[in-house]
């Protein structure tokens, strides 16, 4: 999952909400628990309170006579940690009787710590025992009218509720923990499977955008079905479109040159007058003009297009087989190196137009030998994104600096000697910016002059 994707917020949404419910209920199973074992360590306290009730409430037996064990050895042992306690609460003196256990400690009195009665006058809660032991107490009062008030206490060790609640937490904790992986990996699975469909569609956008498709084909979820739809009747009138400027644009250039061919015709007929002389040279610029903006714009519409891919090896192999037959009589050679993976992601009749134009010029002005060589590379050397560079060297003359700045602008040529309109690198350029791509000039290895074409590969 990608940083800022949409997986990953579902996986992190998912994920907090699950160990957010997993903790809270973890809480209150571990608050259940714990009250449901204070719950059975009272009711085993009462017996033996309920015991030493009866055995207080007795009038047949001796004041001290009190049992000591309760059927509990844990009575007799000192310090054990459980204890009982009758105190006589209507003397001057309280008179307080204990089991062995307790030694000479007392037990405290919950009223005294503000412990409120429950149902039946029993009161129940931790206290603090000899030794500094943690017990959990249960305690009543009883009137026995003239034989007297007592306060009958009984106490266990609280260890036993915290042993038995530790116990419980560590299976819980353990219970939950693989409860918690299980839903995160579950909670993966469903992420992955319910985007599949998104993923679906972006390989689909990127398969058309390499050329390898045409339109988003398979079957999609009702959900995501819409997006696929439009995004193909998008595709659709995009092409559509570029269809429709082509056509408007070869209208206007047929619309328009034929009455600037006629106005030149007119003026030619008049080679004399300085009128038909300046209506001509009106007339070559308007025309170059007109060429310019409409070859523009044709080239405009077909780099609009989506999802065509060219094979350099095929064209490049092409243009140097028709440059060779057109400059045979100056024995120009063509050395090519291009491998078979490098693709354009544009019009083969626009490649054939940028390399031919290059080609053509390193033709005309080399000595004997023009070297194109053609390699595709990951764009900055990472992701997926690739760019194809189509290199062609000569050994002419060269430029310096200042004519291939020169060169570069649009029209301006350095010798008028060489056949041409002067617009070949101009067009080049425009093309290449276009595409999103660029043309450098150079210093070729071999002596004359350096072309680097650099397109969008696919």
């Amino acid at each position: 999952m990608r940083a800022n994707s949409l997986a990953l917020r579902l996986f992190f949404s998912a994920a907090t909400w699950t160990v957010v419910i997993l903790v809270v209920t973890g809480i209150v199973l571990t608050s259940l628990y714990r009250s449901a074992v204070e719950r059975a360590f009272d009711r085993r306290l009462e017996v033996y309170l309920r015991t030493l009730v009866a055995d207080v409430a007795t009038p047949d037996e001796a004041s001290d006579k009190f049992p000591q064990s309760l059927g509990e050895p844990l009575f007799e042992l000192p310090l054990s940690g459980w204890y009982w306690q009758v105190t006589r609460l209507d003397t001057a003196r309280p008179d307080v009787r204990s089991s062995r256990s307790l030694w000479d400690s007392t037990l405290p009195h919950l009223g005294n710590l503000g412990v409120s009665a429950g149902p039946g006058g029993a009161r129940q809660g931790y206290v603090e025992g000899p030794e500094d032991q943690r017990l959990r107490l249960v305690e009543r009062v009883i009137d026995l009218g003239d034989e007297g008030r007592f306060l009958v206490a009984v106490a266990g060790d609280a260890a036993e509720i915290d042993e038995e609640t530790r116990g419980f937490d560590r299976a819980l904790l353990i219970t939950f923990t693989v409860l918690a992986v299980v839903l995160l990996l579950i909670t993966t699975f469903q992420v992955r499977f319910g985007l599949a469909p998104l993923n679906r569609i972006s390989e689909g956008l990127a398969a058309i955008r390499s050329g390898a498709t045409e339109r988003l084909e398979g079957n999609f979820p009702v959900e995501v079905a819409p997006l696929a739809r439009e995004t193909n009747a998008l595709i659709d009138a995009n092409r559509e479109i570029v269809m429709r400027a082509r056509t408007h644009v070869g209208n206007l250039a047929h619309a328009l040159k034929t009455p600037l061919s006629v106005m030149m015709n007119e003026a030619t007929t008049h080679p004399d007058d300085p009128l038909a002389s300046k209506v001509r040279e009106q007339t070559e610029i308007m025309s170059d003009q007109v060429t310019r903006h409409l070859e523009r714009a044709r080239l405009a519409a077909r780099v609009a297009v989506i999802g065509t891919v060219t094979d350099v090896r095929q064209v490049v192999t092409a243009l140097a087989r028709t440059m060779e037959k057109i400059h045979r009589d100056r024995g120009i050679a063509i050395v090519l190196d291009a491998p078979e993976d490098a693709r354009f992601r544009g019009e083969r009749q626009d490649l054939e137009e940028m390399i031919g134009n290059l080609v053509d010029n390193a033709c005309k002005w080399a000595q004997s030998r023009v070297a194109v060589e053609a390699f595709s590379e990951k764009r900055d050397g990472t992701g997926n994104r690739r760019v194809v560079h189509i290199v062609v060297d000569d050994d002419g003359p060269g430029l310096s600096p200042q004519q291939r700045e020169q060169v570069a602008r649009r029209g301006r040529r350095l010798d008028e000697t060489k056949p041409g309109s002067g617009l070949g690198l101009s067009i080049v350029v425009e093309l290449a910016s276009l595409y999103g791509g660029g043309l450098t000039l150079g210093t070729a290895p071999i002596g004359g002059l350096r072309a680097e074409l650099v397109l969008p590969g696919a």
